[in-house]
């Protein structure tokens, strides 16, 4: 069975802006009024689910998604370093972020390491390869960068080389072990489809 998963960054918020490991800030003015706008361009979905981050289901309500929470979709748990400035962290402890930005088995801050969330999130797309049908995910641009390293069997170093801006769809049609990939798409009006 072929199922297509297409995962949408949610919208900015102060948190991105200075960046600062999630700290369950709201979406911002800009990032709020950008979801709103972006409502018409999504794409059709027989099932909708969202990340449990306060930015996620601040998004999926913004875009007028009526979302499920999942649990397998949270963002990477950064342990002692959230909330914290990545400038503070790097400045604090230049070390164990050097570890935890090459390493992805490390978890210097007492959190999940890449490893692990790239399994998570795998395992949640493969679960859901199981189905037939489209699903439609707001999520945290780290689950976007696991879901497609694991979907394209990428080593892990590469998680770190995958930019994923907010209010954008990334698309992965096919079932567990052969996917394929369409990332980046911007949410505005011409974005949308039903192919």
């Amino acid at each position: 069975m072929t199922v297509r998963v297409m995962l949408v960054s949610p919208a900015m918020n102060m948190a991105l802006r200075q960046p600062r490991f999630d700290d369950g800030a709201s979406l911002d003015h800009v990032g709020l009024r950008q979801a709103r706008a972006a409502a018409g361009a999504l794409p059709e979905a027989g099932r909708y689910l969202r990340g449990p981050s306060t930015r996620c289901r601040e998004t999926a309500d913004a875009l007028g998604l009526d979302a499920e929470q999942a649990g397998d979709l949270r963002d990477l748990d950064v342990g002692r370093w959230h909330g914290r400035t990545l400038d503070d962290v790097s400045t604090a402890e230049p070390r164990a972020v050097a570890t935890w930005l090459s390493d992805p088995l490390a978890t210097p801050h007492g959190g999940e390491s890449l490893s692990a969330l790239t399994a998570r999130v795998g395992g949640w797309l493969d679960a859901g390869s199981d189905e037939s049908g489209r699903i439609l995910a707001v999520v945290e641009p780290a689950v976007v960068r696991a879901a497609a390293v694991h979907a394209l069997g990428l080593p892990l170093h590469t998680f770190w080389r995958l930019d994923v801006p907010p209010l954008t769809l990334t698309t992965l049609t096919g079932r567990s072990g052969r996917w394929n990939l369409r990332c980046g798409q911007p949410l505005h009006p011409a974005a949308a489809s039903t192919d």
